[in-house]
């Protein structure tokens, strides 16, 4: 998956829709590519610098992000978008009850009202927590941690209904490790000077919020112990990230009543109740092993240890929409520890973001109506299709794979599905309360209608025309259930073309190349290459196939494994090997299919650049984000994409034509021998 970014304005995307392969363009502005290029930096040597660094240097990260660059640029745009959308639904008198702009403006009046948050301070919450301080015994953790998996955050372990990997017509009921506050089980276990720093402060942090809870200096530093010793010890129960990533091993379906019989400390009928499934019959865990240590735990640790654990996974979860103190609060920990962000964002940006969050599929009925305009989905299909054309070529040519496993894996890529735009129909949000007495029990509200929502589908069929992404999300996915993949309408953006038409070069490095090339990837990846034509966890290869293809895949954990993000932290290969693997594959079927174009054939030069460095220039725009050495860290810690630089520097140095174009020779720093420049499809 991409990470989030951007969005663009009604002109310019009108601009793109209307491109023609080889219409003769008057360079009237500066070009994007050229103006962003230091000079000072040779490409061979740092080529995502060479390509963005002059406006990194002339636009510096703001204190109120962890990061600045083009994601940032557009997200802009997006909150402008949206705010108006907010704003103008917000000051309309006779709204129809019920309705998509009454339940945006009331919403976003909640979040905007500051006055009435400072007063409140968390008194919205005071009946939940005082609950939690009612509760008699085991049964009493495991119910409540049920309701605040339904408004808040996902105490004790991960929870969800979603496709059943080996029945891709079923929604089944997944557990799975989690349950922790800070972003990974690193964070509680390893001991180098940045990471004990951060537990130091998450400790500080936990007890201010106790403070805030009302505790006294003495019981809210012996609660952020308590806390503190409890989700360490559920830590060391996890697995590593990366060992999380494999589809079959972490896939163990039990009958309920097995499964209870594992775990008679987790009362699961309680909860199961408590988040309102019935008749169920079997369950999938992710990581059984977790689960029965979490048994032990709820014995070895009080029933006081729990209490203060639930109190804090509920206000944390909840902290960002309530008064200044308590969001001043969890940002000093979350943000400027975490992610090294100086000061807030602006009230009306952060609430705008929620806004967005909480009602986008709301929001994004009115996008579509508004600012998206007509044939973007026509657009985006050209576009993915002259991908999946490549593709296939590229299968059909490969020297590693054999006649039977290529015959499969074009059966595969046909039947991938591309949900392009916006969905076809919207869901229904009708029972979903929203009005203008609480800014948090509005936000618990939206999360109560979204978890109702999941747990819905249990028992139903799986309905393959449903979107998980709303058509202003700059963003993108692979389902490998489903076997498709699923672009938003403001995919089609080119950013930094407002007064002047895209090119070629452009929509195939960032759009077919980092979006259509990098999603249809990901079923070819290390873990989506497990999955058939139809979805299922299903091996359809050759032992010999399979046997070079992760010879292969191994080859760019070591190139990925050798790259020092920050610091003296390594990429973690084995983590970001999916992520990329889909970006090396991504960018050169981009490439490929720009070289069928009018302007690749006809050697069209732009502003002095000829096609080939255009595309390359292009794909490092695609990636221009300039982040926060924390921001960095925390990313290489718990997060399965390389930082943006690496996922510039590490594709296109496999690439002989990228080496061909900026003349990279050995001595250089991106150069790499032909022994290891890794090549998978």
């Amino acid at each position: 998956m991409k990470k989030q970014i951007f969005q663009l304005s009604l002109l310019l995307i009108a601009g793109i829709l209307v491109s023609c392969t080889n219409t003769k363009r008057t360079e009237q502005t500066a070009d994007a590519l050229v103006s962003h290029i230091d000079s000072t930096i040779k490409p061979g040597d740092d080529f995502f610098l060479f390509a963005n660094g002059k406006w990194f240097k002339e636009h510096p990260i703001p204190p109120s992000e962890q990061n600045n660059g083009l994601w940032q640029l557009i997200q802009d745009t997006i909150n402008a978008q949206v705010r108006n959308i907010c704003e103008s639904s917000a000051a309309l008198k006779d709204a129809p009850k019920g309705g998509a702009k009454q339940k945006i403006g009331d919403f976003f009046y909640t979040g905007m009202d500051s006055v009435s948050l400072n007063r409140k301070g968390i008194t919205d919450l005071k009946g939940d927590l005082e609950r939690i301080d009612r509760i008699k015994d085991i049964d009493g953790i495991v119910k409540e941690a049920a309701y605040i998996h339904t408004v808040s955050r996902s105490p004790l372990f991960g929870f969800g209904v979603g496709q059943d990997d080996r029945i891709s017509s079923k929604n089944a009921i997944f557990f799975m490790q989690g349950g922790l506050s800070l972003p990974d089980r690193n964070y509680y276990i390893d001991m180098d000077s940045r990471t004990v720093m951060i537990r130091g402060k998450f400790v500080a942090h936990v007890m201010n919020m106790f403070r805030i809870m009302g505790q006294d200096e003495a019981a809210a530093k012996k609660s952020a112990g308590q806390l503190m010793k409890l989700e360490t010890s559920i830590a060391k129960a996890a697995r590593k990230r990366e060992d999380t990533r494999d589809p079959l091993k972490n896939y163990n379906k039990f009958s309920f009543k097995q499964f209870t019989g594992t775990t008679p400390n987790l009362n699961w009928s309680l909860f199961m109740e408590g988040v309102g499934l019935h008749n169920v019959d079997t369950v999938i865990i992710g990581q059984p092993e977790f689960l029965k240590a979490l048994n032990g735990y709820l014995k070895s640790f009080t029933l006081n240890d729990w209490k203060i654990y639930l109190k804090f996974h509920l206000l944390s979860g909840l902290s960002r929409y309530l008064d200044d103190k308590t969001y001043n609060e969890s940002f000093s920990f979350f943000n400027t520890v975490l992610r090294g962000v100086k000061e807030t964002k602006p009230r009306w940006k952060r609430v705008v973001a929620q806004t967005d969050g909480s009602l986008g599929e709301l929001i994004g009925e009115v996008y579509v109506d508004e600012y998206l305009p007509k044939g973007t989905k026509d657009k985006l299909l050209e576009i993915g299709n002259a991908i999946k054309a490549v593709y296939a070529e590229r299968i059909k040519n490969l020297d590693w794979m054999s006649e039977a496993t290529k015959k499969k894996a074009i059966e595969k890529l046909n039947t991938v599905i591309m949900k392009v735009g916006y969905p076809d129909k919207w869901k229904d949000l009708s029972s979903m309360q929203i009005d203008r007495s609480s800014y948090v029990q509005n936000v618990m509200n939206a999360n109560k209608w979204e978890f109702n929502y999941m747990i819905s589908k249990y028992g139903k069929p799986v309905d393959r025309s449903e979107w998980n992404m709303e058509p202003q999300t700059y963003n993108a996915y692979y389902n490998p259930s489903n076997n498709e993949i699923v672009v938003p309408g403001c995919n089609i953006i080119v950013p930094g073309y407002e007064r002047k038409l895209a090119d070629d070069a452009l929509l195939y490095s960032i759009i077919g190349g980092s979006t259509f090339g990098h999603e249809i990837t990901h079923g070819f990846d290390d873990q989506g290459s497990k999955y058939d034509e139809k979805g299922n966890l299903h091996n359809w290869w050759t032992p010999a196939d399979s046997s070079r293809f992760y010879a292969k895949t191994g080859m760019i954990v070591k190139q990925f494994n050798d790259y020092i993000a920050v610091d003296s932290l390594h990429i973690n290969g084995s983590l970001t090997q999916g992520e990329n693997i889909a970006d090396l594959g991504g960018v050169v079927m981009g490439y490929e299919a720009f070289k069928k174009t009018g302007q690749y054939k006809n050697k069209e030069v732009i502003a002095g650049l000829n096609p080939d460095q255009r595309f390359f220039l292009g794909y490092a725009l695609a990636w221009m984000v300039n982040e926060r050495p924390e921001a960095i860290a925390n990313q290489v810690k718990s997060n399965e994409h390389s930082p943006a630089k690496f996922r510039v520097l590490g594709p296109l140095s496999n690439m002989p034509e990228f080496y061909k174009t900026f003349g990279v020779k050995e001595g250089d720093a991106l150069w790499r021998p032909d022994s290891l420049r890794v090549k998978i499809w």
